[in-house]
C-alpha cells in the first residue's frame, strides 16, 4: 500500500557528518526519500510537525546479538524505541547461521536457547522477511558458529585442513547469498585455539565477495596491542576492511591505554580500511567467566541457569551470602551471564570521540536482567556525550550512528538523508532525548524519540508499542563502499 509523509520544519541532520544542520522539510514516498527542502508541499502526504525536533537518518546499531530476537520478538521494541532502524547481527563470532544444535554452548548461548535451525543463510533471510521485524537486519557469519558446525564440540584445537575447507565452503555459500561478512570472537574459548591462519583463510573468502571482517579481539586486557596487530594484519593480508568490535581497554591495570590503542588504529588506517564500534558504558556484558572475576571490579549477574532468581544481584553479595569467594560463586552460577565494570570513563570518552568510532549497543536481548545498553545506548550518546559532555557536535554524534556506520558496513543508499535513498528516519527532541534504562532497572524505554520510520512506514511514535513492522533482511549489495 502506498504511503507518503511530509516531515515539516525540523532541524535536518543528514548523517554525512559534513553538512551543517539546517531547518526544512523531508518528503517520504513509499520506501524512499523523494525530496528535501524548504516549504515543500504534497497533496497526498500525511504531515508531521517537526518544529523544535531533529530529523535524522534512522540509527544503525552496528554491534548486536539480535539474530534470534528479530524472529522471536519481531516488534524489536528495545531497538525501535531508541530510533534504531537497522541492526547488524552475528557479531563476536556468534551467529544463528550455521547454528545446528538445540543446546548451544557458550558463547553461542548468548543468542538464547533457540530452537532455530537453518539449512542456509538464504533460509535465515527468508525467515526474517516472513517474521517482518520492525527493523532492517544485516548479518555477519560467526567464526565460532562455523567451528561448531564443522568440528562439533571438539574445538580445543586448530581445524584440520579438511575441516577448514568445509568452513570455507559454508562461508562462501553464505556470502554468495548476501551475508555482509565474517565476525570472530577469539576471546572466547571455542575460538581461542584457532590460529591466525585459520581466520585468515576465512577472511580471504570474505574479501573475494567484497564483505567486511569484525573482530572481538583475542585479548582486550594486558595483550591488547598484540591482539590488535593480529586482527589488523589478518585483515590487511586478506584484503578486507576491519572493524574492531566494542573497543575497550579492560581491567584497572589497563586503564588509560586508549592513549596507545587509538593512535595505533590511526596508523592501521593509513594502510587499510579500519573502523571501530563502542557502547557508551563503563561495564561490558557477556557469559560468566572465572577469569573475569578478580575480586576488584564489580560483577552484576544478568542470568543464571541453575539460579535464575538471582539475576540482578551482585556477585560479591551472592558470594557473601553463600560464604564462598567470588570465583566459587561464579562456578556455581554457571552457565550464566554478567556485567563486568571493567572500563574507565576517560577511556570510554576517548574512544567515543575518535573519528572512526561507530555506535553499537552490544545488547543481549535474551538475558533475564540485561545490561541497560540493550534499551538505552543510542539516546545515551545524545544525552550524556553530546548534550551534557559536549564531546562532539550534534552532526558528529548523528554521523557516528548513521552515515559512518552505513559506509563502513557498505549499506547501499542508507545512513544519510538524501533524495532517492531509503526512507529510514528518526525524529527526536534534542532537549528531551534521554536513556532511562539503568543497571537497577534495565528495561525502561528511552524518552525523546518522537517518531521512527522504517522503509517509509511509521514504526514508532514514542508510545508503548510498535505501530508497523516494515523491516527486511538486507543483502550485501556490492563490494564497493557507499558513495
Amino acid at each position: 500500500m502506498s504511503e507518503s509523509w511530509l516531515l515539516q520544519g525540523g532541524l535536518i541532520v543528514d548523517g554525512s557528518g559534513a553538512t551543517p544542520a539546517w531547518r526544512g522539510d523531508v518528503l517520504l514516498q513509499d520506501d524512499r526519500i523523494v525530496a528535501m527542502g524548504e516549504a515543500l508541499t504534497s497533496v497526498s502526504a500525511r504531515r508531521l510537525d517537526c518544529s523544535g525536533k531533529v530529523v535524522a537518518p534512522g540509527f544503525i546499531d552496528v554491534h548486536t546479538h539480535d539474530d534470534a530476537l528479530v524472529l522471536e520478538q519481531p516488534d524489536c521494541l528495545p531497538k525501535i524505541s531508541q530510533g534504531i532502524t537497522t541492526v547488524v547481527a552475528g557479531n563476536c563470532g556468534i551467529s544463528l547461521v550455521p547454528l545446528l544444535t538445540k543446546a548451544p554452548q557458550p558463547p553461542l548461548n548468548l543468542l538464547g536457547r533457540t530452537g532455530f535451525r537453518f539449512s542456509s543463510f538464504a533460509a535465515y533471510q527468508e525467515a526474517v522477511n516472513e517474521a517482518m521485524p520492525a527493523v532492517n537486519v544485516v548479518s555477519l557469519i560467526g567464526h565460532t558458529a562455523l567451528r561448531f558446525a564443522v568440528m562439533g564440540c571438539d574445538i580445543d584445537r586448530a581445524a584440520s585442513a579438511a575441516e577448514l575447507a568445509r568452513m570455507e565452503a559454508l562461508l562462501d555459500a553464505a556470502m554468495a547469498e548476501g551475508a555482509q561478512g565474517l565476525s570472530s570472537g577469539l576471546f572466547y574459548q571455542p575460538a581461542a585455539a584457532a590460529p591466525t591462519a585459520e581466520v585468515l583463510a576465512l577472511a580471504r573468502i570474505v574479501a573475494r565477495h567484497g564483505g567486511v571482517y569484525a573482530s572481538h579481539l583475542r585479548d582486550e586486557m594486558a595483550a591488547i596491542l598484540e591482539a590488535m596487530h593480529e586482527a589488523a594484519d589478518t585483515a590487511f593480508e586478506a584484503g578486507v576492511p576491519l572493524i574492531f568490535s566494542h573497543h575497550k581497554c579492560a581491567g584497572p591495570s589497563n586503564w588509560g591505554r586508549t592513549r596507545e590503542t587509538l593512535p595505533l588504529i590511526d596508523r592501521f588506517a593509513e594502510r587499510q580500511g579500519v573502523g571501530l564500534d563502542v557502547y557508551p558504558y563503563l561495564a561490558g556484558s557477556t557469559v560468566l567467566r572465572e577469569d573475569l572475576v578478580d575480586g576488584v571490579i564489580e560483577v552484576l549477574l544478568t542470568w543464571s541457569e541453575p539460579y535464575p532468581e538471582l539475576g540482578g544481584r551482585s556477585l560479591a553479595d551472592i558470594a557473601a551470602n553463600w560464604g564462598v569467594d567470588q570465583k566459587e560463586a561464579c562456578r556455581r552460577l554457571q552457565p550464566g551471564g554478567a556485567c563486568y565494570f571493567q572500563m574507565h570513563e576517560d577511556d570510554v570518552e576517548r574512544v567515543l570521540a575518535h573519528r572512526l568510532t561507530m555506535i553499537g549497543s552490544d545488547g543481549l536481548p535474551h538475558d533475564r536482567h540485561p545490561h541497560p545498553r540493550l534499551w538505552g545506548a543510542f539516546p545515551r550518546v545524545l544525552a550524556r556525550y553530546w548534550r551534557e559532555r559536549g564531546l562532539f557536535t550534534l552532526e558528529q554524534a548523528v554521523h557516528k550512528m548513521t552515515g559512518l556506520s552505513a559506509r563502513q558496513f557498505r549499506l547501499h543508499q542508507r545512513g544519510e538523508l538524501r533524495p532517492g535513498w531509503a526512507a529510514d528516519v528518526v525524529v527526536f527532541d534534542p532537549q528531551r532525548v534521554q536513556d532511562l534504562a539503568s543497571f537497577e532497572a534495565p528495561l525502561l524505554r528511552s524518552q525523546g524519540i518522537e517518531a521512527v520510520f522504517v522503509n517509509g512506514r511509521q514504526a514508532y511514535d514514542g508510545g508503548m508499542a510498535v505501530l508497523t513492522r516494515a523491516g527486511r533482511a538486507l543483502r550485501r549489495s556490492s563490494g564497493r563502499r557507499q558513495g
